[in-house]
């Protein structure tokens, strides 16, 4: 028992005045080398899956995730496009064309760069925090920093094309010059 009597003992002694140090060890020789981390990073919300809702050429969407996979049926698939307005999450909506890709808008492979720009200057538009943000990193580069995505992202071998990381910082040269 650690009390005043008992406080110097070994046992007692290990209980005071711990660090941030003393909570991880148990874990690691317990043989737990990996943590998941949970707490959003200070960009996320430039992440197309952050929850900031955008209007888009007439309708609400609770992601641009979601309207950007919406904007791949418009018009040729208007019944997956509602799907995608009603999913529950972003990571449903991608599902949703994923498994509709056959159905997708012919010409979305070359128009899919430009409708990604004019949602992300949307989400700037009508959140002045996401702006804010988008200031605050300064010129530093910004990457889409997806272990999986090498078009969107940098990729497992970080030599990705990043055209979301690209977009945003042609965005925030506009933020910054005055033109948006």
């Amino acid at each position: 028992m650690c009390d005043e009597k008992n406080k110097k003992t070994p046992e007692c002694e290990s209980s005071v005045n711990l660090k941030a140090e003393d909570y991880r060890d148990p874990w690691l020789a317990a043989g737990v080398n990996k943590a998941i981390g949970f707490f959003p990073r200070e960009f996320y919300c430039l992440d197309n899956y952050s929850a900031f809702k955008i209007e888009y050429k007439g309708w609400v969407y609770a992601t641009v995730e979601e309207a950007y996979q919406a904007s791949a049926f418009l018009e040729v698939a208007d019944d997956v496009a509602e799907q995608i307005r009603h999913a529950g999450s972003p990571y449903e909506a991608k599902q949703i064309s994923v498994a509709n890709k056959d159905r997708k808008r012919p010409d979305w492979e070359t128009e899919k760069l430009e409708v990604m720009e004019a949602l992300l200057r949307e989400k700037i538009k009508q959140h002045p925090y996401v702006r804010e943000m988008l200031i605050k990193t300064q010129q530093n580069r910004i990457v889409e920093d997806s272990p999986k995505d090498t078009f969107w992202g940098w990729g497992p071998n970080r030599d990705g094309e990043n055209h979301m990381g690209r977009l945003w910082m042609k965005l925030r040269e506009q933020v910054l010059n005055g033109e948006l």
